[in-house]
């Protein structure tokens, strides 16, 4: 299996097992749709800004990791690959598990910084095959 495969899968993995605890905190708080409160430290609102923001950026980056799997370029691009791929589980952990919502953390602050260079490299790239 080529980067681009396990990476795109890797990031399946998150997008859809974030789903799954989002349905798993509703059913554990009662709460069926959206979310009672917006507090920065409230699990559930927490845990639905990192399905939201995971379904953002991965659809997008897994299509241009696989693109690179079908048209392989030379390591930088796998290494970028691997990092934005990283970059956006530290996000999903800067959510979920930093001290709040209301101001950035170390985790979210790499996270999102990795993931727009990663993704803008990525992008003008592609767009040079």
């Amino acid at each position: 299996m080529t980067v681009g495969i396990v990476c795109t899968a890797l990031l399946g993995l998150l997008l859809f097992g974030l789903g799954l605890y989002v349905s798993l905190l509703r059913g554990r708080t009662r709460r069926s749709i959206g979310c009672d409160t917006t507090s920065p430290t409230d699990p559930l609102h927490r845990a639905v800004r990192a399905h939201g923001n995971t379904a953002e950026y991965a659809p997008f980056l897994g299509l241009m990791f696989l693109w690179f799997a079908m048209h392989p370029a030379s390591t930088w691009v796998s290494v970028l690959i691997v990092v934005a791929t990283a970059a956006r589980f530290l996000i999903v952990a800067g959510l979920l598990f930093g001290p709040s919502l209301d101001r950035p953390n170390p985790m979210r602050f790499s996270g999102a910084l990795l993931t727009y260079l990663c993704g803008l490299a990525l992008v003008v790239r592609l767009a040079l095959a």
